[in-house]
């Protein structure tokens, strides 16, 4: 196995798509990962098995969601175990039970709102629960340069954001998390950054330096929260064996401090490499998971098209 990170935040990885589908199965691509109360892991993609729950050593345990989304993108669990799955096909936010009841469905599917409105949704991204109150925080994604916030019942609170690239602006509002003190991080994709904002969106700092930020989840467990950031390559066709480019994992403080940074090669299917981090989900051991849009990115541009390896588990071996 590959050993990744460094000093506290080590990791080894087989390069193995991770997860024990049954026969005949595929994720084609693993969009977005989720990890509930109990460590069992619930893998979004876009095989015929929308959502796919494993244990934590990667046994299977069900499936959920068929005939239900058109294009899977986000999944987060709330502090009460609640789903939320985000469908960037149909622009909608589903809430769930953790075998796939619906309780809630936010967004007209498969009526958008216009395109850079401002108005719920035009291709939304991901969710974010604030763990003090429950609201909801949802990205607002490719289409539409803000962040619309709901309560716990899927009623509309308020909406901010705009586009661009100063502070504050946002550039495909890709992922969203919120810290234990309410304030809310999102992954500014194609500005290169994480902002963080505080609850009710004033721009508070922004984290540069990066790749393209494309996952962002928290972990909330600790004496202090930990912040891991999932970023795409950055480089072009002819700095493709350049290092530090991603695509890779950079886990942080609070405060901005980078603690470690997992992957430094270009993209590939070597143990130790990523293709394009686009969800991240941490369990209670530390283990990250890792899952990408390996075909959309990569896979179907290939003669002839393939599937790639999709998801990764990081089991943490720092002390």
């Amino acid at each position: 196995m590959a050993q990744l990170g460094s000093g506290e935040y080590t990791y080894e990885v087989s390069g193995d798509n991770w997860g024990e589908l049954p026969d005949g199965w595929i994720y084609q691509e693993a969009t977005a990962v989720a990890v509930d109360s109990s460590d069992n892991v619930y893998v979004f993609n876009r095989g015929g098995h929308p959502v796919i729950v494993f244990d934590s050593d990667g046994k299977f345990l069900r499936s959920w969601g068929e005939g239900i989304f058109d294009t899977p993108h986000g999944i987060t669990i709330g502090p009460d175990d609640s789903v939320y799955c985000v469908d960037n096909g149909d622009s909608t936010i589903r809430k769930l039970t953790t075998d796939g009841k619906l309780i809630f469905t936010l967004g007209d599917p498969g009526n958008p709102a216009p395109a850079m409105s401002g108005k719920p949704f035009n291709r939304p991204t991901h969710v974010g629960v604030n763990p003090r109150n429950g609201i909801l925080y949802v990205a607002d994604g490719y289409s539409n340069a803000h962040v619309h916030t709901y309560d716990p019942d899927g009623n509309y609170l308020g909406t901010w954001g705009e586009s661009g690239t100063d502070v504050g602006q946002l550039n495909i509002v890709h992922n969203i998390d919120i810290d234990s003190d309410g304030y809310v991080y999102i992954g500014d994709r194609e500005n290169h950054r994480v902002q963080i904002f505080d609850e009710n969106g004033k721009y508070e700092t922004q984290w540069v330096n990066m790749s393209r930020a494309a996952a962002v989840y928290i972990d909330k467990r600790g004496e202090s929260d930990i912040v891991y950031v999932g970023e795409y390559f950055a480089g072009i066709a002819s700095n493709v064996i350049g290092t530090d480019l991603g695509p890779r994992v950079s886990i942080y403080q609070t405060d901005g401090t980078l603690l470690a940074r997992v992957g430094r090669e270009s993209y590939g299917d070597e143990p130790g490499r990523f293709y394009s981090p686009h969800g991240i989900a941490v369990d209670s051991k530390g283990d990250i998971y890792v899952a990408e849009v390996s075909y959309s990115d990569y896979g179907s541009k290939m003669e002839p098209p393939r599937e790639l390896r999709s998801m990764q588990k990081l089991v943490k071996t720092g002390a």
